[in-house]
């Protein structure tokens, strides 16, 4: 079976793959006080409630944007687990073409998602992923990476703002029944959904005009789901995609490899 990990700053995802298959994932959260053991015991023990034994993981493969927790889990993969996982870069045999400025700036489940995304749908994309940053990457039929936008999270944009206003309450990621709020709740909500479905249209509709070749939109991370109900242009959900792509990029590493 093989492990797959994706650290990001609020959540770690982690999946199971058997012969390729997802069979089982699970959401964390990224904090960068807890060991190796922590997260280790806890994941031992998730396989286990799945009635999956740890033995049986022989590979692991991890994507990060956080670096303190990235050696965290090297630690943990290679004592829970008995193997060395393979950490992705820029560098990694992923098939695409970078056209970036630096390459190693681009965060690793960006090349992450673009792999997954190619291999399933093999033509031009805009990739959407609502993280703790909202990340748009656009990625030709030739599988050339032409590069993205970064905007603030949804999760951020609302902590903001209640966090730096005296009066705006903490509010939940919901969407109103109507555009004109009628309380300080649904007014936030409404700002907060409304506005990042049309901040992804603007932005999707913006790169649709400056590529030559029309685009199928997919998005992914935890907040997809919500904002595919308001969005013009998200044409579908792929919550796994980083995972998904984990899978693709172990596979061609053991090629690689020999």
């Amino acid at each position: 079976m093989l492990l797959a990990i994706d650290i990001g700053n609020s959540h770690i995802v982690c999946g199971i793959f058997d012969q390729g298959q997802l069979i089982a994932n699970w959401r964390l959260a990224s904090n960068h006080t807890q060991t190796s053991d922590e997260y280790g015991t806890i994941l031992h023990s998730l396989l286990f409630f799945k009635n999956l034994s740890p033995d049986n993981v022989t590979g692991c493969i991890i994507s990060s944007v956080v670096p303190p927790l990235t050696t965290v889990f090297e630690s943990l993969v290679q004592s829970f687990f008995n193997c060395t996982p393979f950490i992705v870069t820029s560098k990694s045999p992923h098939g695409l073409k970078l056209q970036y400025d630096n390459p190693e700036e681009i965060g690793s489940d960006r090349i992450v998602n673009a792999v997954a995304a190619i291999n399933q749908y093999q033509q031009s994309l805009i990739i959407v992923d609502f993280g703790t940053a909202t990340t748009f990457c656009t990625i030709s039929q030739a599988g050339v990476y032409l590069g993205g936008v970064i905007a603030p999270g949804l999760k951020s944009a609302a902590d903001s703002l209640h966090l730096k206003t005296a009066k705006l309450p903490k509010v939940d990621l919901i969407t109103p029944s109507s555009v004109i709020g009628k309380n300080t709740v649904t007014s936030m909500q409404s700002g907060l959904m409304f506005g990042y479905a049309g901040l992804v249209d603007a932005i999707v509709t913006g790169i649709q005009q400056e590529i030559s070749e029309p685009a199928f939109v997919i998005a992914t991370g935890g907040l997809s789901q919500a904002i595919v109900k308001i969005s013009k242009t998200i044409q579908e959900v792929r919550p796994n995609l980083t995972l998904e792509g984990l899978a693709i990029l172990h596979s061609r590493h053991l090629q690689s490899c020999g």
